[in-house]
């Protein structure tokens, strides 16, 4: 009997506590500060959430894959194009008069287990009247492939030195820096020039287009920036973007060094 009254003793006096008006309205009180701690945390948790996302997303659109494949008509860069995607020279030499566009993981890392994220490649047309189509990538491109045919070099040197330099001029080119990589191809051909001789020629006539043009009045000329420092004469060095050379051969798949140019551009 002591037991129970001992218990609803207890029993009382927590009711009692409870319904205080006091004791209710700071239990209340404290209910709502929970809640109320409990709502900002989750609305902070979704916005910091909703920010990475963004960030993300942007980080990824922003980091470009594309690289893109110019020089003159019959250089070999359609040969070139089928060579990174299919290992294959798609029945030797291949004039295209439409861009070959594709993405694709290169041919030589196909068999790799690893995650490797896949290239755009743009083949664009050389010849004159097709070119502007150049200027439709170039905003998102990381990167230039610019193919000389190394065995027929010197009778097409005017015409692949102007070409060069209107790319070299581009204002985007300059702007982003994009890398540029002289792709000298048919190496594999006992005759086919060296590509220090090719560099060294092609800076000599880029000196040429570049004192002709600075001598026309700016109303003609239709680059956008110039070339080199003045009074001294042209040297890829001189650009703000890097230029550099490599051999190949499209036609027996030897590409190793443009794939390396690319991935450097594109990482894995």
């Amino acid at each position: 009997m002591v037991h129970l009254g001992m218990a609803a003793g207890a029993e009382e006096e927590q009711v009692l506590l409870v319904s205080s008006p006091l004791q209710w309205d700071s239990w209340k009180q404290l209910q709502r500060e929970e809640v109320a701690l409990f709502s900002t945390f989750a609305v902070l948790f979704v916005t910091m959430v909703f920010f990475y996302v963004v960030i993300r997303v942007a980080f990824r659109r922003k980091v470009s894959n594309t690289i893109l494949l110019v020089g003159l008509s019959d250089a070999g860069k359609t040969t070139l194009f089928y060579q990174l995607r299919d290992g294959s020279a798609h029945q030797g030499s291949v004039t295209s008069m439409e861009p070959n566009d594709d993405e694709f993981i290169l041919r030589s890392e196909s068999t790799k287990k690893a995650k490797i994220k896949p290239v755009h490649i743009v083949d664009v047309p050389g010849h004159a009247r097709l070119r502007p189509k150049l200027d439709d990538f170039l905003p998102k491109t990381c990167g230039l492939v610019f193919v000389v045919d190394a065995l027929d070099f010197m009778p097409h040197l005017r015409s692949v030195a102007e070409y060069l330099y209107e790319v070299l001029t581009k204002t985007v080119v300059a702007r982003k820096k994009i890398p540029v990589l002289l792709a000298c191809n048919k190496m594999d051909k006992i005759t086919a020039h060296s590509t220090d001789f090719i560099r060294k020629q092609l800076e000599k006539e880029i000196n040429k287009l570049r004192l002709t043009r600075s001598a026309i009045s700016s109303a003609d000329v239709t680059s956008e920036i110039s070339l080199g420092v003045e009074g001294e004469p042209f040297k890829f060095s001189q650009c703000v973007n890097q230029v550099s050379t490599a051999e190949m051969s499209a036609l027996n798949g030897q590409v190793e060094e443009v794939e390396r140019f690319i991935r450097e551009q594109v990482k894995p």
